[in-house]
């Protein structure tokens, strides 16, 4: 008579999204996706949602709970039944999570292996969820603290890159002092970079609050409309250029960092003029991914070289995309670096690796081997 061994135990994920930030409902959009093909016996699946107020919730694991459907932007709302962090039972540090209601004794849900945290913008995105899960000493996907911040910030990332040897574009920063009291120095130093410019919030993605200005007289305005998102605004030149992107992925143990076959965003005849919130995330048909790109293969070769160069310049982990210009005279000027990119199965981060032969079920393992595989800490 032959036993069958006992099988293994799932590895349990805490798959943290919603937030704070402007891009709340593009982290449950993502989350909608990782859901949906995570593989659920290799994992167990603890959903933690954050409203806007910044409470935590247990939330349905139904991918349909958090979908983008009928131009409706899903959203996390606060429950009187908050998650927080405790002390487990053996002494760990904020390896068991619980659940605490008012008038009620607090319930555990148990600890988790790591955390997948899928939020993008400030509080999550931005270097301050990750300090949280490292004092908690709890494994995670992505950047760490300082990668994080940096690949938040769009100037400190600029500043980073330049020093780095990496082409950065010619650029401004307006900083809230600098704009409450000399905006008319501020408007001056912007202008003299030439027309058309690039008006985005400093620490915001998923193009929230950017604009592209065309004269002086729609400066301010659109200085004003970034600043509502972030006191803190960069302004960039308009570069003649291709739009052509590289998705990152953490090597393993020593291994230098992997690089996608570049991609490239071709604006689609219709109502969008540059690759805004829309054309991302609701009209589907406003850009098509080309990948890989239509390059000689010695530009492919450059542009992935660089995409990882800029992945360890910033002390990147896990996960990252790199956004570059190739202009008419074959320059390649780094635009940005996005530690969490948008992660739909129609986001170009992962279309980009499934181009270049792992899929998105295999992508989310991949992520979560290598946050298993490293320690929380100094590293």
């Amino acid at each position: 008579m032959t036993t069958e061994s006992p099988a293994a135990p799932r590895t349990r994920v805490l798959v943290l999204f919603g937030g704070r930030s402007s891009e709340h409902a593009v982290s449950c959009v993502t989350a909608a996706g990782v859901l949906e093909a995570i593989d659920r016996s290799r994992y167990e699946v603890v959903p933690v949602g954050i409203a806007k107020s910044g409470q935590w919730s247990l939330v349905s694991a139904d991918p349909s709970a958090w979908s983008l459907r009928a131009d409706v932007l899903p959203e996390v709302t606060a429950t009187e039944h908050a998650v927080v962090m405790g002390t487990s039972a053996d002494g760990g540090a904020g390896q068991e999570l619980l659940v605490a209601a008012p008038g009620s004794v607090p319930e555990s849900l148990g600890g988790v292996d790591v955390v997948l945290p899928l939020l993008h913008g400030p509080f999550g995105e931005d270097g301050t969820l990750q300090g949280m899960l490292e004092m908690a000493d709890m494994r995670y996907v992505g950047a760490g603290v300082l990668a994080s911040a940096v690949g938040m910030d769009k100037h400190f990332m600029k500043v980073v890159f330049a020093a780095a040897g990496l082409e950065v574009g010619p650029y401004a920063v307006v900083t809230d002092r600098q704009w409450r009291t000399d905006a008319e120095g501020a408007l001056r130093r912007a202008t003299a970079l030439g027309f058309p410019l690039f008006v985005k919030p400093a620490r915001a993605g998923s193009s929230m609050g950017i604009s592209r200005v065309e004269d002086t007289a729609a400066l301010r305005t659109a200085i004003e409309a970034a600043r509502a998102f972030d006191p803190k605004v960069v302004i960039e030149a308009g570069i003649e250029g291709r739009e052509i992107e590289v998705a990152v992925l953490q090597g393993r143990g020593l291994d230098a960092p992997r690089t996608s076959l570049p991609g490239e965003i071709a604006m689609q005849p219709g109502d969008h003029a540059w690759y805004d919130f829309d054309a991302k995330y609701v009209d589907g048909a406003a850009a098509e991914l080309t990948c890989p790109a239509d390059l000689p293969s010695d530009v492919i070769d450059r542009v992935r070289q660089l995409a990882g160069e800029a992945f360890e310049a910033i002390g990147g982990e896990g996960l990252s995309r790199v956004d570059f210009f190739y202009t008419p005279d074959g320059r390649l000027v780094i635009n940005e670096i996005n530690t969490m990119p948008g992660f739909t199965p129609i986001s170009m981060y992962p279309q980009m690796w499934a181009k270049s032969g792992l899929g998105y079920t295999e992508l989310i393992d991949e992520l979560i081997g290598l946050a298993l595989e490293r320690g929380t800490g100094l590293r």
